[in-house]
Formats: structure tokens, C-alpha cells, sequence
């Protein structure tokens, strides 16, 4: 099938590459020239386990990229993967995937025949139906029997394992308000639903998109549980991840998403919760659990340094902070814990050294004035002190090097750390 996709940031890329390894042939349109010439040439734009292998096999011939939206003219059902933000109170702004829709629009015009546009934007119901689609279609200015669908068809991929999510999901969502678009989107999925066998959930489109906020709002407030549980483990002496474990068998809670720590972040959790806070807002509903999971995550940081305190005085004092990505294995900081661990670190006039193994440059933006350090063992030499923000394999390896410490405090966000008789070690929920 001829597929095309608009956006080529971590959600559009990871879904054409995935698509084009399914055999169809994919077109993904970007406003961003380099993106474009990256991808054609086979290179990733973005840090993806897996997802570099698949842009080299397929990118520049059975996956091309394009700035010209005349290029969905040819194909027969394009995806809407654009960024939606949030505003300042906690609403997306859609004013990207607004303009995309009225450009796509335009495009499709020249078209004979329908067209299907599905929604792959994280929206809040009500949008692709009540703001995109008259969007598309006033621009499209197309006869009834020559008309645009739309759908809905939410993602549900994790960074740093986004291309393994794609290929064996749980589940995989089609809202549709018509036969047409739901066959359309099945024959595209067809591959991929014969080899994994997921649930299809056929639903509406504002069902659809309410199931990509629930999931999310889900997620986040079980790891708030998981982390306030385990801040009154720490207060009673208790090991919260023996009690996560022996919770984790009641297949009512589940395994998953128990491990406590440092708290929650990413570009989706943070933004989709505070989203969903303000839409229910707007048709004056307080979601107090919502409120209340958000506050949780919101003091984990400041937990972290009030554990290193009581073992060191920060001010004027190296401290090392040991990841920077919201998560091990991307370079995305959108989110991350780091971000308000270094801040509360600068407040209090430590002399901050920080290591990540991708997601230097990225921090660099953010915290120019800092010191960055080639390697973990380069950040611990001569600190008074070490915080762990990310779960990097590397730093569970870390053994010797905290003997170049001036003084061995280490607080674990992560248990990444193994315990060890000459260093002063708390974990921050353990």
C-alpha cells in the first residue's frame, strides 16, 4: 500500500520505518530539509534502539521523505504525526497539526477520488472531528462523492524501545466514523496483526482518542502510587521493591510500572496528564486522583536532595549527577527528572558535574553553565557527592570509581547501584 505520513519527529519516523518493513511503499513529509536529506539517505533524525537499522534498509528507496505535500496525491491514506505541545496551562496546541491539516488539504484538492487522513497526534476528543476535519475539508473543497475521512489511530510507543512496541503491541486502535476507514486502516495493519495477533479495538474517534490520554493517565498515576508507597516504605525501613514484587503477582495490579524512584517523565506522560487535567477543566470536572499523581511525581526530585543533604553539604561542592534522558535508552530530556534535580542543585550552589551516554548535547541547551563529563568515572572523581536520575546499564557497573570520590554519598533514584560497604548509599524510596 502507498502510504504517506506527515511528520518525521520521533513518532512519524519510528511508524515509517515500521510500515515500510511491513512491505508498504512510505512517503513522510517534513518542513525540515535536513530531516528530509537524512532520511533519504538512510540515516535516522533521531536516537531509537533498532530504529537506525531499518532507516538503512529502507530509507531512500522503499521509505523516501519529501517538503512538498503534493507528494500524498499518490498514495492512499496519509498519517497525521505532528507535535501537540503544551500551552502554559497545560493545554496541546494544536496550531501545528492545524496548519499541517490546511496545507494537506490544499494538496488533496487536486486529487480525483477520496482520501483517508488518519490521526496519529496525540488530541483530546473532539478534535479530529470538531477542528481537523473542516480544517481539511474547507481547504479540500472536494464533491460528496470525492469526500475525506478521517480516523483515529493513537500510538502507544515507548522511547527506547518505540520500533519493539510497534511491531508486538497489545493492542492496536482504529476509531473510524466509517466502513471505508476502517477497512482502509485494517488492510494497512493487515501485516502486522497476522504476524503479532494484538486486540483490534474498533471504536469512535473520540473514543480513540480518549484511550491514548487513559492509558497514559493510567501509567503515570500507578508509578505515583508505586512512588508514594514507597516513600512511606523508606520512612518504616522497608524495602519497597520486596513489597512491589510480592504486590506485582496479584494479576488485578501487575508486574509492570513498580519500580519506584525518581519519578516520571518523557514527552508523553507529563504533557497527556496535564492535558487531560485541563481538559476536564474546561467542562468543570476536578480530577483530583489525576492532581494528586502529578503532585506525587512533582516532589520525587526534591526527595532525591533532601537524602543527599543529610549526609553532605552541597554549597560550593562537586556533586555528580549521573544521567540526563528521561529514560535509558533515548537522548530525549523532554520531562526528565534531571532537568528539576539540576535546578534544585543550582539553587542550592552546588558545583554540578553531569554524564549521560547520549543526551549531553541536548542537556547543554538547558544548562549551558554546567560542567559535563566524558564518562561516569570523569563526573565521580573528586565529588562530595553523586546522584543517579537514569537507569543506564553502565552505571549498575560502577565499582571502583566511586573510590575517587572525596566523599562516597551516592543517592540511587533508580537502584541501578549495587550497595557497597564503603560508600554511603540511600536509595530515594528504599
Amino acid at each position: 500500500m502507498e502510504i504517506s505520513i506527515v511528520g518525521s519527529g520521533y513518532v512519524g519516523t519510528t511508524v515509517a520505518a515500521c510500515f515500510a518493513d511491513l512491505g508498504h511503499t512510505v512517503m513522510t513529509i517534513d518542513i525540515d530539509e535536513q530531516i528530509v536529506d537524512q532520511l533519504n539517505h538512510g540515516k535516522a533524525p533521531i536516537h531509537e534502539p533498532e530504529l537506525d537499522e531499518l532507516i538503512n534498509i529502507y530509507g531512500g528507496n522503499q521509505l523516501t521523505a519529501t517538503t512538498d505535500y503534493a507528494a500524498v496525491r499518490d498514495t492512499d491514506i496519509t498519517f497525521l504525526a505532528l507535535p501537540t505541545p503544551s500551552n502554559a496551562d497545560g493545554s496541546i496546541d494544536t496550531s501545528a497539526i492545524e496548519a499541517s491539516a490546511r496545507t494537506l488539504g490544499e494538496a488533496l484538492a487536486a486529487k480525483d477520488g477520496s482520501h483517508q487522513v488518519v490521526v496519529k497526534s496525540t488530541v483530546v476528543p473532539g478534535t479530529t472531528e470538531d477542528v481537523l476535519y473542516p480544517l481539511l475539508n474547507e481547504a479540500a473543497d472536494k464533491e460528496t462523492d470525492q469526500q475525506i475521512d478521517v480516523a483515529m489511530n493513537p500510538e502507544f510507543l515507548s522511547q527506547g524501545t518505540a520500533v519493539t512496541d510497534f511491531q508486538t503491541p497489545d493492542k492496536i486502535v482504529f476509531g473510524t466514523q466509517t466502513d471505508r476507514a476502517t477497512q482502509l486502516l485494517t488492510d494497512v495493519f493487515e501485516p502486522l496483526i497476522a504476524e503479532s495477533s494484538p486486540a483490534v479495538v474498533e471504536t469512535g474517534i473520540r473514543e480513540a482518542e480518549m484511550i491514548k490520554y487513559a492509558n497514559n493517565a493510567f501509567l503515570a498515576t500507578k508509578i505515583s502510587l508505586i512512588n508514594e508507597l514507597g516513600n512511606l516504605c523508606k520512612e518504616y525501613g522497608v524495602d519497597a521493591y520486596e513489597v512491589a514484587t510480592a504486590i506485582g503477582l496479584d494479576d488485578r495490579i501487575g508486574k509492570q510500572f513498580l519500580r519506584s524512584g525518581v519519578g516520571w517523565g518523557g514527552s508523553c506522560f507529563p504533557k497527556d496528564t496535564r492535558a487531560l487535567i485541563a481538559a476536564a477543566d474546561e467542562v468543570n470536572y476536578e480530577p483530583s486522583l489525576l492532581e494528586a499523581a502529578v503532585e506525587v511525581n512533582e516532589k520525587q526530585p526534591k526527595r532525591l536532595l533532601d537524602l543527599l543533604e543529610k549526609h553532605v553539604d552541597v554549597s560550593d561542592r562537586q556533586i555528580a549527577v549521573l544521567g540526563l534522558a528521561f529514560k535509558s535508552g533515548t537522548d530525549d530530556i523532554r520531562g526528565s527528572r534531571a532537568v528539576p534535580t539540576i535546578e534544585g542543585l543550582q539553587e542550592r550552589n552546588a558545583d554540578i558535574v553531569a554524564y549521560d551516554p547520549v543526551a549531553i548535547e541536548h542537556m547543554r541547551e538547558t544548562f549551558p553553565d554546567i560542567d559535563y563529563a566524558e564518562s561516569a568515572a570523569a563526573a565521580l572523581n573528586g565529588a562530595h557527592g553523586a546522584v543517579v536520575v537514569t537507569d543506564w546499564d553502565e552505571f549498575s557497573a560502577l565499582d571502583a570509581e566511586f573510590d575517587q570520590m572525596t566523599t562516597p554519598v551516592v543517592v540511587d533514584g533508580r537502584r541501578v547501584i549495587t550497595r557497597q560497604d564503603d560508600i554511603i548509599y540511600e536509595g530515594i524510596t528504599w
